[in-house]
């Protein structure tokens, strides 16, 4: 019995380590070149975030530390992240 419960606590702790794992490889991305986050256009004014498709055209009060827009859109994107794994 003590061979088996060891087993299977080293089993769920694997498990555990590899959702983790999954999870923090899911928030940090490749960092490669191609795996774009942000493009900034100074000729056309424009912020574009690649990871929730938000482009906004008002880049000097980015620049000026008016994030609010990029926050509440990465927050919503996260959020509805969250929910379709929980129903799946």
């Amino acid at each position: 019995m003590r061979v088996l419960k060891a087993r299977l606590l080293e089993r769920a702790q694997d498990e555990r380590q590899a959702a983790i794992a999954a999870d923090r490889k899911s928030q940090v991305g490749t960092g490669e070149r191609s795996e774009r986050i942000r493009t900034y256009s100074f000729p056309q004014t424009r912020v574009t975030d690649h990871r929730i498709g938000l482009t906004l055209h008002r880049l000097p009060a980015v620049l000026e530390g008016d994030l609010d827009e990029l926050i509440d859109g990465l927050s919503t994107a996260e959020q509805a992240e969250r929910l379709e794994r929980v129903e799946t």
